[in-house]
């Protein structure tokens, strides 16, 4: 007689008890996927479907193909709203430095430093719509203390609006290279100051590295904040004078839902455009984190 007991047999398992762990995760993302899709993935198809028509926003649908990018290249206001977010694009990335600056200079153990602190927080929580109003009052040369009026120049009035705008979106880098300060690897630093590491090449080369993610959301959003645009512009100068102070969001909402149209295809063709160049210089930032993450892995 064998001295081995007999084998018990497994008991069957479902698919759902085999891949229980990996689909787990997948069923909490669930919700959240669909309603991205619904709200942000889907919208955005439908929009680009809406700039192949001729379409007022409330009658027929007629298509017409890409005739309105054809016309958008031969359009002098498109190209002024382009040129202008341009002005946007490098004025808006001065944030990134400047806010770095401010917030190694407020990352300091002294005494009244979150009374400081507070005082450069203040731009972030004050509504854009406010900033634009300041600033119109600060640009009027009756009331203000520049010498002409900025708003009415069309050479300096977009450069005047982009001041006003790098206002809150200072404070908001600011915010972020703070938090990133506050998460520095001390033993790092530590190491870096026993090997006589000070000053500028102590920021470049062991604080910096270190601030990589708060850069990136930084840049990233900056780059976004200043291709869209939009509150600024509409309370400073509703695109005047003479339409030199538009920019690509604000031109879209005019062919779009003001009076000088309601051509609800030429401005989703417009919408399109800027959601391509935001979509390229994402991706870009993307893929460069990716490069520098698997080089340092």
């Amino acid at each position: 007689m064998s001295s081995h007991s007999p084998k018990l047999p497994q008991p069957s398992r479902s698919w759902w008890q085999k891949h229980q762990r990996q689909m787990a995760p997948w069923l909490f993302l669930a919700p959240v996927m669909l309603l991205f899709f619904v709200y942000v993935i889907a919208p955005i198809f439908q929009s680009i479907s809406i700039s192949f028509y001729d379409w007022d926003g409330l009658g027929e649908k007629q298509w017409i193909g890409f005739d309105n990018y054809k016309e958008l290249w031969t359009d002098a206001d498109f190209w002024i709203s382009a040129k202008n977010n341009l002005i946007w694009f490098f004025g808006f990335l001065l944030a990134v430095p400047i806010g770095l600056a401010i917030a190694l200079f407020l990352n300091q153990k002294v005494f009244g430093i979150k009374a400081v602190k507070s005082l450069f927080f203040f731009p972030f929580v004050i509504s854009q719509v406010v900033i634009g109003l300041i600033f119109s009052w600060f640009y009027n040369p009756s009331i203000g203390f520049l010498g002409f009026a900025i708003l009415g120049d069309e050479d300096w009035v977009t450069y005047g609006i982009v001041v006003a705008g790098l206002y809150p979106q200072i404070a908001y880098t600011m915010i972020l290279y703070l938090t990133g300060l506050n998460n520095l690897r001390p033993d790092l630093i530590e190491a870096a100051r026993l090997e006589g590491a000070k000053g500028w090449s102590m920021l470049w080369h062991v604080i910096l590295p270190q601030l990589r993610p708060a850069t990136f959301i930084a840049v990233v959003v900056t780059i976004i904040g200043s291709l869209r645009s939009f509150d600024m512009v509409s309370i400073m100068t509703s695109g005047g004078p003479y339409g030199q102070s538009r920019v690509l969001a604000y031109y879209m909402y005019e062919k779009s839902l003001s009076e000088y149209g309601y051509r609800m295809g030429y401005g989703t063709a417009i919408a399109t455009i800027l959601f391509l160049v935001m979509l390229i210089y994402i991706l870009y930032f993307v893929y460069r984190i990716y490069q520098q993450e698997k080089e340092s892995a």
